[in-house]
């Protein structure tokens, strides 16, 4: 199983609508970028297929948190710096997304939940929600774009 249908799988059991978009958003742009080109917000909300207004708030965020650079004008548009794209976490993209709570929050919804207090979810799920970090924390933005460069992934159906 490739990396980013990995992710996929991942990013929809435990991240927000609006992390997951943000992940396929930056993983468009910084392939749209080692192409040399800049995307569109027409581009981006089609390719990742989610509304414009939506995808705007979201790219809004990324460019706030120094992930993606968006500049006006008529050949603007939004770009992931070459030499960022292997610096860029995915972690960073969750951070200014969903922040850290997808890492401490119990897998029941339950606000009581801890070591000293677990649910019956919680010894299990928590191997998952580490490893979870750990991947995000290891895999850059470069990591994703390669194979969507070369065709092998996909980011839509």
């Amino acid at each position: 199983m490739s990396l980013i249908l990995c992710f996929n799988l991942i990013i929809k059991l435990m991240f927000s609508k609006a992390c997951e978009y943000a992940i396929r958003a930056a993983i468009f742009i910084a392939s749209e970028s080692e192409r040399g080109r800049r995307a569109s917000l027409k581009d981006i909300a089609r390719e990742i297929d989610s509304p414009e207004a939506f995808t705007a708030k979201t790219l809004q965020k990324l460019s706030r948190s120094g992930i993606i650079v968006s500049t006006k004008g008529a050949h603007g548009g939004f770009e992931v710096k070459q030499d960022m794209a292997t610096k860029i976490k995915i972690s960073e993209i969750v951070l200014a997304i969903d922040g850290d709570k997808v890492y401490t929050r119990c897998s029941l919804g339950l606000h009581d939940c801890s070591e000293n207090h677990p649910c019956p979810f919680h010894s299990r799920f928590k191997p998952v929600r580490n490893g979870l970090k750990e991947i995000v924390e290891n895999t850059s933005l470069r990591d994703l774009t390669s194979g969507l460069v070369s065709g092998d992934t996909f980011l839509k159906i």
